[in-house]
């Protein structure tokens, strides 16, 4: 029986709700790269110029961050399991809509569409994944989020890999992302039955749970009714997340997954780039230096979850944000290939927790939960929505390795915000 319906949360529960949560951000990874790596295949069958690339990759990231600015009020709304089934239906069939768009109608504006309703689908999907990682990382005890992006990581992994199996065999893009969009759609859809956020009692808010529910940490805790404040007040979502934006705490740490956040982002644009024009290496070569940092970003994440336990946020984020600025300076002026490879590790090892830890600490407060993870990965998402083009066009002037340098700049901010993680009373 579930704790809705009277029951005490057993850790089995508990072990099934966090296997749960690793499912949905594993396909959300895994829906990324299904059709990033068909990208090629998408440009050749619309015979897209580099510019008509870059509108359509606009288009999935202005619905990306339409979707997580109101992720908040969407979350507080439907709860996280709804906000989280909703996203992965909408991926699905963006998804579907992308590939028919490509190969049935060949139309770029209907394959820009179906890149809308991805970004759509999301940015409330992941919003809403964070406030049910931070839920059951209270569970668990343990500095977990990290591990759970690096399943969102290895879900990229397997899709980047699936793609290239499908573009070698010649797959058409429609059948590719249609399965894709199917295997999202139904394991979120499936694993979702056992997301415990919305149910689970936390201080000032909670839901759908009778009187003398046991929490699976903290033992029996009084329930009050969802949508309520304590002596039966409505609770104003509006005011929620208003409140949210104006919290000078949630909005430093919004600053410092920025800086690591670009850094990441950065990485994603701009490495192939600038391993062939700025060290001289082929093509392959540049996609490898990707697949490096990518590598070690992983293995950050997963190795973050004991690293958190032992030393705690604080110093772990200043590490990590003077690890990506000595790894980046390293890429940048490294005086052989090989040099610029080390610097990379690094560089991937060190922007590897901004993300994972900023969600953690947005979630302190369970109450205001989903309205401080909204603020956070909005501003978050400005990294990845206004830094390509903004480093685009420093490079115009500057090259490609030292437009880098600018991200520097806002590592440096990071490490000094670096405090603001420290939990919140």
């Amino acid at each position: 029986m579930s704790a809705g319906a009277g029951t005490a949360a057993t850790s089995l529960q508990v072990r099934q709700w966090r296997n749960a949560v690793v499912v949905a951000y594993a396909a959300s990874g895994l829906a990324f790269a299904s059709w990033v790596s068909r990208l090629p295949a998408i440009r050749d069958a619309l015979d897209l110029t580099p510019g008509n690339i870059g509108i359509l990759l606009l288009c999935m990231t202005l619905g990306s961050f339409a979707s997580v600015s109101a992720s908040g009020l969407v979350v507080l709304r439907l709860g996280s399991k709804r906000t989280i089934r909703t996203g992965s239906i909408m991926v699905g069939a963006g998804l579907l809509a992308t590939g028919f768009g490509t190969t049935v109608l060949s139309s770029p504006v209907a394959t820009a569409v179906g890149l809308a309703v991805i970004g759509l689908g999301t940015g409330s999907w992941n919003t809403a994944s964070n406030v049910e990682g931070a839920a059951v990382e209270r569970a668990v005890g343990r500095h977990i989020m990290p591990r759970l992006h690096g399943a969102f990581s290895l879900g990229t992994v397997a899709g980047a890999g699936l793609g290239a199996g499908a573009a070698a065999v010649s797959l058409p893009v429609f059948w590719h992302l249609a399965a894709a969009g199917a295997v999202v759609a139904v394991s979120v859809a499936t694993a979702a039955a056992r997301f415990r956020a919305d149910i689970t009692p936390a201080a000032g808010e909670r839901a759908y749970v009778p009187d003398n529910f046991e929490d699976p940490v903290t033992g029996p805790i009084p329930v009050i009714a969802a949508g309520t404040a304590p002596g039966g007040a409505p609770l104003d979502n509006k005011r929620k997340i208003a409140q949210a934006w104006r919290d000078r705490r949630t909005l430093l740490l919004g600053v410092l997954v920025l800086g690591l956040a670009l850094a990441e982002g950065a990485a994603g644009d701009w490495v192939a780039l600038a391993l062939a024009d700025g060290h001289g290496q082929t093509d392959a070569a540049g996609a490898a230096g990707y697949g490096l940092f990518v590598t070690f970003m992983t293995i950050g994440r997963f190795a973050g979850t004991v690293v958190l336990d032992r030393f705690g946020r604080v110093p772990v984020m200043r590490w990590c944000a003077a690890l990506a600025v000595v790894g980046l300076g390293v890429f940048v002026f490294a005086t052989a290939p090989w040099l610029a490879y080390v610097g990379l590790a690094a560089w991937g090892l060190g922007a590897s927790l901004g993300f994972p830890v900023g969600m953690s600490a947005a979630a302190d407060d369970p109450a205001m939960a989903a309205a401080r993870v909204s603020v956070v990965s909005t501003i978050g998402y400005a990294a990845f929505l206004c830094g390509p083009p903004l480093l685009g066009l420093l490079a115009e002037h500057v090259g490609i390795l030292h437009s880098l340098l600018a991200v520097m700049v806002m590592l440096a901010v990071s490490f000094v915000l670096s405090p603001v993680a420290r939990k919140a009373a």
